[in-house]
């Protein structure tokens, strides 16, 4: 007897967890059902989730450039011969320079620099065929402007590269004691849209996920809505999980299009897998959701969140994620903090898996970290929601 009652209350316990399940579980999905139609009748949000990214995507795939093309060169041609010529038709068939004639002096380049007429001035000694002819050493001066180290940098290797090609067409040999072969790999024509636009990719994805997640909990206390959820049997993981879910959904179908815009738009390389750069993603956007909702429980008002969100994912992303300057390069107290960039991470993920095919095991780093990071902002954010309520 006391066995069949002992079944008995265990039996009754079990239906009790799974009634609690189930109750919870419809809690969660009338929540996130009330916030998807929200969002579809919000339509500022709408342009936030699918407008603003794509315009983002182009503008800095078109701004983020380090390829320099059609650079202004001044030509002072003391030679005036066939051979001079010929040297100046090379740098007019390049793609990285417009020539011009220039009748002064060398004493003026200064001002063409300081006009910005010209960038770079090629000048050519009176006796440039006839040490051609004679093939001893030829004197060619080339003066850059260096105001912009990186450009004048960039600048100096195309016109290596023309007069190495120039050499080159003369059937002339240069003096160097090993054959060098260079092979690219990856980018094999060295396109800046390659490197920039899965970072854009990894930019926007993270502003516009913790702008849109901040925003929704605001959005709440703003209205005073979070009062009437306060009198409902609601618990506070229940009320994050119906919140975040929506923009889990719209978070995945905004990095679809503008994956599909920067394939399309930029012709950027997918040779890896694309089932492992969806799992990688939503683990990403999972991680920015999360850091938008620890915003929102510091926060009262839409425009403050709006604000802090901007500001911890927009700038970071750009100086301190390798989106445009290397980690390496930066002051050793910077690199440590770009620890705690979420983009720095995916970087890696996104560029490892269209440029290179990277396989789950080499992404395996960047992708714990990601882990370790949404269960911090997760736990994090909830304690803290859970004692707002309280109060």
């Amino acid at each position: 007897m006391e066995r069949r009652a002992g079944e008995d209350d265990r039996l009754y316990r079990n239906a009790g967890r799974k009634e609690n399940v189930r109750t919870s579980r419809s809690r969660i999905l009338s929540i996130a059902h009330k916030e998807f139609f929200h969002i579809l009748r919000d339509f500022r949000t709408l342009i936030i989730v699918f407008l603003m990214p794509v315009v983002q995507l182009i503008m800095f795939g078109y701004a983020l450039n380090l390829e320099i093309q059609r650079v202004d060169a001044a030509v002072i041609d003391f030679s005036r011969s066939t051979a001079s010529r010929d040297l100046v038709e090379r740098f007019e068939g390049s793609r990285f320079f417009r020539p011009f004639y220039f009748e002064g002096g060398v004493s003026q380049v200064g001002d063409l620099f300081k006009s910005r007429a010209a960038r770079v001035a090629l000048i050519i000694p009176s006796d440039f065929e006839r040490q051609l002819l004679h093939a001893s050493p030829v004197s060619l001066q080339v003066l850059i402007d260096a105001s912009d180290s990186n450009a004048a940098t960039l600048i100096r290797n195309y016109c290596n590269q023309v007069l190495v090609d120039y050499n080159a067409s003369r059937g002339a040999q240069l003096p160097v004691p090993f054959d060098v072969r260079t092979a690219v790999l990856f980018n094999p024509n060295l396109k800046s849209s390659y490197f920039f636009v899965p970072g854009v990719i990894a930019m926007i994805l993270v502003m516009i996920s913790a702008l849109l997640t901040s925003i929704a909990i605001a959005r709440e206390k703003e209205t005073g809505t979070m009062e009437q959820m306060l009198v409902s049997p609601v618990l506070p993981h229940e009320i994050i999980l119906g919140k975040v879910l929506p923009y889990i959904a719209l978070a995945f179908a905004d990095a679809a299009v503008i994956l599909f815009v920067g394939l399309l738009v930029f012709r950027v390389p997918f040779v890896g897998s694309a089932v492992l750069l969806v799992l990688l993603t939503t683990l990403y956007i999972i991680t920015a959701l999360s850091l938008g909702l620890m915003i929102s429980t510091r926060v009262r008002t839409q425009q403050v969140a709006m604000m802090l969100a901007l500001t911890v994912t927009l700038l970071p992303t750009i100086l301190l994620s390798g989106l445009v300057f290397p980690i390496a390069s930066m002051p050793a107290a910077l690199q440590y903090v770009t620890y705690l960039v979420p983009a720095r991470y995916y970087l890696l993920i996104v560029r490892g898996i269209l440029l290179k095919g990277s396989l789950l095991g080499q992404l395996a780093a960047p992708a714990l970290s990601l882990v370790a990071m949404s269960l911090v902002l997760l736990v994090v954010s909830v304690r803290r929601f859970s004692m707002n309520l309280e109060r």
